[in-house]
């Protein structure tokens, strides 16, 4: 089969940089110049910063934004399954025409020079929202806030600030403070931000920069509160009480995001309905996902198949806290990971919380831990582990043994991502 035009040429992008991380900003100025600068014109743009949660606070404010009759542009990373899931025009993923025609004109404009694969490819997701009319932008941080290659518009209505923790130590900062000071790199002069739960440190450095920035904060813990009061979610600021259903996202970390959106969605004057629809409406594959089709529920028989891609500390964190509150029963991991990631860190809070964990190594990416170094990790923190060739061969060794289990895929987007492209 031929590849669509737009993978060629996103192929053609990998080898504009010798490095696929490089963080400034100068290289997307000067091409955004050569496109004719269209971040000046986009619609208001909300900005979203932080290490987790991110896409699902994106995702829940495009439900209710959307459910109040607005139109919005949404760019978000990395992808999945395909590409063009980044890039969402007026509600609409884009398709592989408009995609081609915007790749290939940021290619030409880039004229061969240094330049990022995030950075070009972030560039064409400006022009295609210039190009669209619609009432709200959505642009998701790639990494860190400050040097990234979304913090280069003027058209920032409002930024946001989920919670912030170690992660990306290599590019960030090796303390909390340092990576808190790159995410509130994305608030502007004068422009407000909402920020979710921090941990002190970090929120001392985030009011550092909105006070040196004049930008009003509307902080959790101060300005709006959120919580859940027997099922249902309670939410509380200047302008009164919310009483909603649950997230339809699960875990209460998802409680503590849609805080943050209800406080965006209040900001704009969005009612009531919209505010429910964010919580209810919400959609964003590979967070506790449950798999309902594809060979591997053909191969899980009666066990139940989860997949989820967090891959940090924090992320185990709000992972073991769902599986001691949810429902009970035998939990088996399957694991695979990045060699960038914070192994130890990410497993430990689990272990108390499941059976097994059996490791495989991510097909198709050069920065996969192999199977047999995530398994010695597993083990260094009580898990008992096993590896496995293929994700496949380890859910038919699971339900071999338990086939009345539940069973999670963990660990990695892009595992999450390989797990879709064949199950979805």
């Amino acid at each position: 089969m031929t590849a669509p035009t737009s993978d060629i040429i996103l192929e053609r992008m990998m080898a504009l940089h010798p490095k696929i991380i490089d963080l400034t900003l100068d290289r997307m100025f000067r091409l955004l110049d050569a496109l004719d600068n269209p971040q000046d014109n986009l619609p208001p743009v909300i900005h979203i910063a932080g290490t987790n949660g991110k896409g699902s606070t994106q995702a829940m404010i495009r439900a209710g934004l959307e459910a109040a009759g607005k139109t919005v542009h949404a760019y978000t990373s990395p992808h999945l399954a395909r590409f063009h899931e980044r890039i969402r025009l007026a509600g609409t993923l884009i398709d592989e025409a408009a995609l081609t025609a915007v790749l290939d004109e940021c290619y030409a404009a880039n004229n061969g020079e240094n330049i990022t694969y995030f950075e070009i490819t972030t560039a064409a997701a400006l022009l295609a929202f210039s190009r669209t009319p619609a009432d709200f932008t959505l642009l998701e941080v790639g990494l860190g806030g400050r040097l990234d290659a979304t913090n280069v518009s003027d058209r920032t209505a409002l930024s946001i600030i989920t919670p912030v923790s170690l992660d990306h130590q290599q590019f960030l900062g090796d303390t909390l403070p340092q990576i808190a000071g790159e995410k509130a790199g994305i608030i502007k002069r004068g422009v407000p931000c909402i920020v979710g739960p921090q941990q002190e440190s970090g929120l001392e450095v985030i009011e550092a920069v909105a006070a040196r920035q004049a930008a009003p904060l509307s902080v959790y813990g101060q300005h709006w509160h959120v919580g859940q009061e027997a099922g249902r979610l309670i939410y509380q600021d200047e302008t009164g009480l919310l009483d909603l259903p649950l997230p339809n996202l699960p875990g209460h970390h998802q409680v503590m995001n849609a805080g943050a959106v209800l406080a965006a969605l209040r900001h704009f004057g969005m009612d009531e309905a919209a505010c429910e629809a964010a919580v209810t409406r919400a959609y964003w594959p590979a967070r506790m996902q449950r798999l309902r089709k594809g060979p591997l529920i053909d191969a899980a028989g009666a066990a139940e198949l989860w997949l989820d891609g967090g891959h940090n500390p924090a992320a185990g964190e709000a992972l073991a806290e769902m599986l001691a509150t949810g429902p009970k029963g035998h939990t088996h991991l399957i694991c695979g990971m990045l060699n960038t990631k914070d192994i130890n860190g990410y497993l430990r809070p689990l272990a108390a919380h499941v059976q097994s964990l059996h490791a495989v190594t991510i097909p198709g990416e050069n920065a996969t831990l192999h199977a047999a170094e995530t398994a010695h990790a597993a083990r260094a923190v009580g898990m008992d582990a096993v590896e496995a060739e293929t994700v496949e061969a380890a859910v038919r060794d699971i339900i071999a043994k338990d086939p009345q289990s539940r069973i999670l895929i963990c660990g990695s987007l892009y595992l999450a991502g390989a797990i879709l492209r064949e199950n979805e």
